[in-house]
């Protein structure tokens, strides 16, 4: 057992961060700035809220958007979670040998702090995100 995977926030794949936000700040949540992630074609912000996970929204920016074909084909929906580990190399190892499959290597996240995010999936699992801390 590995026991060093803390929740972290659920995505939510977007065509509009504006308009999806505006339900959750009817419901309490705060928008944080909006990022622009130039190597995933994307803009990213965050939804927080005392006592509650964090929301990422990713809004697609163009056609080359990782996102974009999850939009096209589910509309807005929650896709991912993210869990924050001390370690990205050993959590994924471990999710490997799950048979989760790297979709590519840790790269520096620009909008979570420049930490080291990837992303790993699996048919009965669905799509993970690993933030190292």
């Amino acid at each position: 057992m590995f026991t060093g995977f803390s929740f972290h926030h659920i995505g939510y794949a977007t065509t509009s961060i504006k308009v999806t936000a505006a339900f959750f700040e009817s419901i309490g949540y705060h928008l944080s700035d909006t990022i622009m992630d130039v190597e995933q074609h994307v803009n990213i912000a965050l939804l927080s809220k005392e006592n509650t996970p964090l929301i990422e929204l990713v809004e697609v920016i163009d056609e080359k958007s990782p996102v974009n074909n999850i939009v096209k084909k589910n509309g807005v929906t929650a896709y991912h979670i993210c869990y924050e580990v001390e370690e990205i190399e050993k959590a994924i190892s471990f999710l490997k040998k799950k048979r989760f499959v790297l979709l590519f290597k840790p790269v520096v996240a620009v909008a979570l702090e420049s930490k080291l995010i990837c992303y790993l999936y699996h048919k009965d699992v669905g799509l993970i995100e690993l933030l190292q801390k």
